[in-house]
């Protein structure tokens, strides 16, 4: 397993009246992230919020290239960006306590944060098709290149993970430096991962290793 410590190459925020980040998703060159009560539109290049969407968001947030779909309570919402209308519902996997949320091929991936798992979802029926353990609390997750990663948040120390989406194995961390955390995880498909740093109220972007970047 590879090890290195997460590079930190920008941060956003605070943001006026936003005291806690949750679910963090990127589409149409905006970050989307989740503040409560809000969902809201980030430039990523000025650091500008430039809209919002007046919505119960208080965890794991996606964008399959169309629509956003938002995690509230025991619900996952299907919402339109243009309108903020919810145009469909499903009810979230397992116990409770979702943290996480992202799109890849046709499925939705949910974090479950003490239950310490990520369920793969149908996006219309809501039906687990499968689930991928871990030994950490689960605080965001994404796809990119094929590659699944997770964020973790526990006893004070927060890492990005690379796993084996059949295993589960971890083959590849990247460690948080002290004080920073991982509370919703999204990359830009490129050099760039977007995460919320939970009540510090910023979002911190986090260099992909293997990036042409790098």
């Amino acid at each position: 397993m590879k090890h290195r410590t997460a590079e930190i190459i920008r941060e956003f925020g605070p943001f006026p009246g936003i005291d806690d980040i949750a679910g963090v998703s990127f589409g149409r060159e905006r970050v989307w992230f989740a503040s409560g009560d809000r969902l809201n539109a980030l430039d990523p290049e000025s650091g500008e919020i430039t809209g919002s969407i007046a919505t119960a968001a208080d965890a794991g947030t996606a964008f399959d290239g169309t629509h956003l779909f938002q995690t509230a309570d025991d619900a996952i919402n299907k919402i339109d960006p243009t309108t903020g209308e919810v145009l469909a519902t499903i009810p979230t996997p397992g116990d409770g306590g979702h943290s996480g949320l992202a799109w890849a091929e046709g499925f939705l991936w949910v974090g479950q944060h003490r239950g310490r798992k990520i369920h793969q979802v149908d996006p219309e029926s809501g039906k687990v098709h499968r689930t991928i353990e871990s030994d950490r609390f689960v605080t965001g997750v994404t796809w990119v290149d094929g590659e699944l990663w997770h964020g973790t948040w526990q006893d004070g120390e927060s890492d990005i993970r690379h796993i084996n989406a059949t295993t589960g194995d971890v083959l590849e961390r990247l460690q948080m430096p002290s004080g920073s955390g991982v509370s919703g995880l999204e990359s830009d498909g490129g050099d760039r991962f977007f995460c919320g740093s939970g009540d510090a109220g910023k979002l911190l972007v986090v260099r992909r290793p293997g990036s042409d970047s790098e």
